[in-house]
């Protein structure tokens, strides 16, 4: 493909043209995409992203029929760009029992028979490693066939630290009670600098990293995930996007990678009046569109419509996204922070998003095999 015209930047059409071959993209190159503002330019991008898609995974976008619980909100990590959490003697706490998780369970079968279920929450210490486990297990019980994603790398490591525990041992324990999966979560921008202004409770990034290590090496597979348009500078985004390439190549443990745009209503961020507004749509494209580009070794790049609205994420679906997430059910982390977009989805509502776009919409299974191509 040739992206040489005089309407283009000959530096941004070289690294276009290298990155159309699949050449891995540097650091610096991937920063100049990043940086880029020239409409033509950025037109090119989402080109060169899509034909990589294309490559890659071909026309067909998938999403699952899942379920999103957040079991507490009770939360002692506080981070800045947080608007869910509570503490635990504010009024609107909660902390969900086996048997309302199941029961949600339950009706979210009974509504659209989900195959996985997502399950995240908050850095509660008054939780047991016991009732995590017990969750899985009952899960595991009551709906055998169901896929069991659940608790980010940030739960995993708080829990083991919390019970003078491994990574490992808890991972173990989990699996062995009915963990299938991973979320990506709890990354944010691996960048501790950042990382100790935004989340200075939270996990380091090395022991992010080490706990979705230690998860693969389980073959304990995981999303891997980016929350951007905070403090970030595009070089944080392009060197966390660079270590989830290279833990990658170790590992080949991540099943895909979900860019997370920032809602700033109601968290510290926006109180402070550090950060007013979301990111543009322009700079969500180019985020999906440079992702595609820079992680050569991963299939797969989600549109996650919950934080970027259905049409947003269905023009990305032009920018080298090739998964549209799934039904979800009730998210209740994004829509703290004020997201517009509805918390789920019909099947028919994202096969019709899809086929907009010019795409094949499929159902998948966590790990991504299609189940049923939609006509």
């Amino acid at each position: 493909m040739n992206f040489n015209s005089e309407k283009f930047n000959s530096d941004t059409s070289e690294i276009l043209e290298r990155a159309a071959k699949c050449e891995k993209i540097s650091e610096k190159d991937g920063i100049a995409l990043m940086n880029l503002t020239n409409s033509n330019d950025i037109l090119n991008l989402g080109i060169a992203a899509d034909r990589i898609r294309k490559q890659k995974v071909g026309d067909i976008v998938s999403f699952v029929l899942n379920l999103h619980i957040n079991y507490t909100n009770t939360c002692i990590s506080k981070c800045e760009f947080c608007a869910y959490y509570k503490d635990k003697e504010d009024k609107g706490g909660y902390v969900l029992s086996v048997n309302e998780i199941l029961e949600m369970i339950k009706k979210a079968k009974q509504i659209s028979n989900i195959t996985e279920v997502h399950i995240v929450g908050a850095l509660n210490p008054e939780i047991s490693a016991e009732y995590y486990e017990d969750i899985l297990k009952e899960i595991r019980k009551n709906f055998p066939d169901l896929a069991i994603k659940a608790f980010t790398a940030t739960e995993i490591f708080f829990i083991a630290k919390k019970n003078k525990s491994s990574v490992k041992e808890i991972l173990e324990r989990f699996k062995d009670a009915g963990l299938n999966f991973m979320p990506g979560g709890g990354a944010e921008i691996l960048n501790d600098e950042i990382r100790a202004k935004i989340c200075p409770n939270k996990i380091k990034s090395d022991e992010w990293l080490n706990v979705m290590e230690t998860a693969h090496k389980l073959n304990i597979k995981s999303n891997a995930t980016m929350l951007y348009g905070h403090i970030e500078s595009s070089g944080d985004r392009i060197r966390h996007i660079l270590k989830l390439r290279d833990l990658q190549k170790k590992t080949n443990g991540f099943l895909g990678f979900i860019p997370l745009s920032f809602h700033p209503k109601g968290t510290k961020l926006d109180k402070e009046r550090i950060v007013k507004m979301p990111v543009s749509g322009i700079e969500d494209l180019k985020v999906i569109a440079v992702s595609r580009i820079l992680l050569n070794n991963f299939d797969n790049v989600r549109a996650y419509w919950v934080m970027m609205g259905k049409n947003l994420a269905q023009v990305a679906l032009h920018y080298g996204a090739n998964d549209f997430d799934g039904t979800v059910g009730k998210e209740n982390i994004t829509y703290s922070a004020g997201k517009i977009s509805e918390r789920s989805a019909g099947i028919d509502e994202l096969k019709n998003l899809i086929k907009g776009a010019g795409r094949i919409p499929a159902i998948r299974t966590t790990d991504y095999k299609i189940i049923e191509i939609l006509e």
